[in-house]
């Protein structure tokens, strides 16, 4: 897949917000600073789309970024962040929440670890949070550029282990730096639109 256009088209709180044209949806989450923006500008071959910021938790919407009038990748606040407070991660998650429950038109989510540590409680909140809705997850672990090559089995081995994954989902490794894992995840939406 060829990336020809891509740009943030809508920031959305709520349900009404969203946009009604049909496109296939693909929805990011994650803990913050995973690597969500990262990732966003490794899918879509652009620098600066998704600002990456060394402070977690700067996402506090639905960013909703459309991608060749086909399809929308979906940034969502990240999770895990101490410094957010209790009633701004409570409406975080209603926001997603309201998300989930009735769109039709996500395809898949794309759930992102680092791949540098054993997937955290809240990774796995989140990860069974999204079964409890039955969303087909595909894992990326994230920062593979910074995992050195010994321990690259040892940390996968643990990640596969700890999240459990259910039939039909399953784990890429990642990195914005070097682009490993791109063209799979492209390859992927691309099946799903």
């Amino acid at each position: 897949m060829v990336i020809k256009e891509a740009n943030l088209d809508i920031i959305a709180a709520r349900r009404s917000q969203y946009p009604d044209n049909g496109r296939a949806e693909f929805l990011l989450v994650g803990r913050s600073n995973v690597g969500k923006s990262s990732f966003i500008n490794a899918i879509l071959s652009r620098k600066n789309l998704a600002h990456t910021s060394s402070r977690p938790g700067k996402t506090q919407t639905l960013n909703f970024y459309g991608v060749n009038d086909k399809f929308y990748l979906i940034d969502v606040p990240g999770y895990g962040y101490a410094a957010v407070d209790k009633k701004t991660q409570s409406k975080f998650g209603m926001m997603i929440e309201e998300y989930l429950e009735k769109r039709d038109e996500l395809k898949r989510v794309f759930m992102l670890i680092d791949y540098r540590i054993k997937p955290t409680e809240d990774d796995l909140l989140m990860y069974n949070f999204l079964k409890y809705y039955n969303l087909p997850v595909t894992v990326i672990a994230t920062k593979a550029d910074k995992v050195p090559g010994s321990k690259k089995e040892k940390n996968l081995k643990v990640i596969l282990e700890t999240m459990d994954l259910v039939v039909g989902d399953d784990l890429v490794v990642f990195s914005s730096v070097t682009k490993l894992g791109v063209k799979e995840v492209l390859r992927k939406i691309e099946e799903l639109i």
